[in-house]
């Protein structure tokens, strides 16, 4: 029919290829509406945009000679639309049977061929992925320039049922290991945490016996001092009653040597003497032995203080009568 039309369409993300009499012409259209000679020129649109080859059922043999099957492989890739003449007239329409399809069973072989069951179904399963683009894209970029891999999406191979059983028994038992680690350090962390949460409740203890022993030492501090001042209240009042009386004294001696005087002496004498009554019973009254000296002056003062008292009695009554 493409030979037939004159009206043709290209959709978009595609280019439209030409071939007259069966040879590739140069020409390569947009997307849109174009004119062709019928029966002589044949179309055909090639995608220049993002497309996933799907590969499916490769069969490899592991190196332990253990055949196993990948279901399905993914490979994401792009024609360049500058490469699209060139490919096409190198490796055809179906460019990517060639360096796709082919090549990605010719690699998926060569990885499991050198690496046991073990390797490519679990140990370095996660790295297929990536060699397989790094190994596609090498060959590409020699070869095929024009084609660009951008990545490879690969399914977990299909293995005999029997070594499939072991397998999942395998990992049920690295499981059961990993969930008794998982749960020792569980254990541990609780422990732990339990450790810190003691650890942590001892410190604030430590913390406030601390601070009541820092406030008690505070209290006695501060009594002492108050003792202290007291203390030095006490020393000082008791100084100056020391000093009055060492001063009242040191005045009462000083009076009492002014007072050494022979009147003040005679004076007390006398003043003793008189105060000195006594009675004698008897017949006879015993002798009195005076100083005469001291009964002399006694005898003139006499008529002196008689005089004065005489006139102190005058003044007083005068002082009434006014």
């Amino acid at each position: 029919m493409n030979s037939l039309s004159i009206l043709h369409q290209v959709p978009e993300g595609h280019v439209g290829v030409y071939w007259t009499g069966g040879a590739l012409l140069q020409t390569i259209t947009d997307p849109g509406f174009h004119l062709k000679m019928p029966l002589i020129t044949q179309y055909e649109p090639v995608q220049v945009t993002l497309q996933t080859d799907q590969v499916r059922d490769i069969p490899c043999g592991t190196k332990g000679g253990v055949m196993i099957n990948f279901e399905k492989i993914e490979v994401v890739n792009r024609l360049g639309k500058g490469y699209v003449y060139e490919t096409l007239l190198n490796y055809g329409v179906q460019y990517d049977k060639t360096w796709i399809y082919d090549k990605i069973h010719h690699e998926i072989n060569q990885f499991c061929s050198s690496r046991t069951l073990q390797e490519v179904y679990i140990d370095v399963f996660y790295q297929i992925g990536e060699k397989m683009k790094d190994a596609l894209q090498g060959d590409c970029t020699r070869y095929a320039p024009g084609i660009e891999i951008i990545s490879v999406r690969v399914t977990k191979p299909t293995i005999p049922q029997s070594i499939r059983r072991n397998f999942e028994h395998m990992e049920e038992e690295r499981s059961k290991v990993l969930i008794s680690i998982e749960r020792q350090r569980v254990v541990e962390k609780e422990a732990e945490t339990t450790k810190k949460i003691a650890i942590s409740e001892a410190e604030k203890n430590a913390k406030v016996s601390k601070i009541l022993m820092e406030q008690k030492l505070m209290e006695k501090d501060s009594a002492r001092q108050q003792q202290e001042i007291g203390n030095q209240m006490y020393m000082a009042h008791e100084n100056i009653l020391a000093d009055a009386a060492f001063y009242r004294a040191m005045k009462e001696a000083e009076a009492n040597k002014l007072k050494l005087t022979p009147q003040f002496l005679e004076l007390k004498f006398i003043e003793a003497i008189a105060n000195n009554t006594k009675i004698f019973f008897g017949d006879k009254v015993p002798n009195m032995v005076l100083d005469q000296r001291l009964l002399g002056n006694f005898l003139q003062r006499m008529p002196g203080e008689m005089a004065r008292e005489v006139n102190s009695e005058k003044v007083s009554r005068e002082r009434l009568e006014i």
